[in-house]
């Protein structure tokens, strides 16, 4: 995992880790699939909660009222270019809003859930006897067999592999691939391993703390070493935000992600972000780690699950159903396309 690319500091040296076998979502947690939790549940998500005025004494009470982040294309000659041109807080925005009050998902059952919280997806996977992956995990499953590519698909940039942003972000975006923002889940090709939009449309959890790429796991040290389901949780920091202590690494890009900005659509490519953090990009997808004697398995197609593991192994990885004991976790999720209740 990792990669050479010095342009992006915080990305971790090369270097071989093992993971051992384990099931993952072949699509990101849509919103169908969220309303079943908070249906059986009561679950309200952080966006959902009022900031504490304990946690923030000086913000005035209407400041305080529960929200989220939501992207808006900035406006044509903005001059100075940063993330307060298109990060806008707005009151009531949260999982079932994505864009504020006036918004809704009823007609988007088959989109990832997002305005996700570290808390919120932790509390779902919960509910289901799952777990977010690590970043090991889900590099591994992300290169799809591809180890040492630059993208999912191969070494070469290609428009329309992945929903992520056509034209120049953040001023105007062509739909040149059919999305102007989120796309269904599973609009684009599968990698090698059949699992889908591993690649932009929204970021996801990992269960890793942030730390820079050359510290992380001990550096330029798995070039000799290596470890065994490695993972990241004793402290974090970025230093582009100092003040925060317990940053997750999230993976995958976006559909914000450009060529000209961010361009981190690739699997090694990783962000920090805030566990109370949750905005109209950022969702998830969860893995059930097994038992390490799992073969043999049956290869499937239709599954919400693949079965991945033994990177260290010389046999190819390849799309497995889960073994016996574990096939209910194949079937339990609802299909993608279902219906929101």
């Amino acid at each position: 995992m990792g990669s050479d690319n010095s342009s992006f500091v915080e990305e971790r040296s090369p270097g071989n880790v093992t993971v051992t076998d384990f099931c993952i979502d072949k699509y990101e947690v849509t919103n169908a699939q969220f309303s079943e939790f908070v249906k059986a549940t009561g679950y309200v998500t952080v966006a959902e909660r009022p900031l504490s005025q304990e946690q923030f004494p000086d913000l005035p009470d209407e400041q305080r009222l529960p929200g989220s982040l939501v992207f808006e294309m900035a406006k044509p000659g903005v001059k100075q270019v940063s993330f307060l041109s298109w990060w806008h807080w707005t009151t009531g925005a949260n999982w079932q809003h994505p864009f504020g009050p006036d918004s809704a998902i009823a007609s988007k059952s088959n989109y990832p859930v997002v305005h996700i919280a570290y808390e919120d997806a932790l509390a779902y996977a919960k509910w289901l006897g799952k777990s977010l992956p690590t970043e090991a995990q889900w590099e591994y499953a992300a290169r799809g067999g591809l180890d040492g590519a630059t993208y999912t698909w191969g070494n070469e940039y290609s428009e329309h592999r992945a929903n992520t942003w056509q034209g120049i972000f953040p001023f105007f975006n062509t739909k040149a691939d059919g999305h102007l923002g989120i796309a269904p889940v599973g609009s684009f090709a599968p990698n090698g391993y059949g699992l889908y939009d591993m690649t932009g449309n929204v970021w996801e959890w990992t269960t890793d703390f942030f730390q820079i790429g050359r510290d992380a796991y001990g550096g330029l040290r798995l070039r000799k070493s290596g470890q065994i389901n490695p993972i990241a949780l004793n402290q974090s920091f970025d230093p582009k935000k100092p003040d925060e202590s317990e940053l997750h690494v999230i993976k995958g890009g976006s559909y914000l992600c450009a060529p000209n900005y961010c361009s981190r659509f690739r699997p090694a490519a990783r962000e920090s972000e805030s566990p109370d953090t949750g905005t109209t990009h950022i969702g998830f997808r969860l893995v059930k780690n097994l038992p390490s004697s799992t073969l043999p398995m049956k290869p499937i197609r239709n599954s919400q699950w693949a079965t991945l593991g033994d990177a260290k192994s010389e046999r190819p990885a390849t799309l497995f159903s889960c073994p016996k004991g574990c096939t209910q976790f194949a079937i339990e999720s609802s299909h993608p396309q279902g219906a929101l209740a």
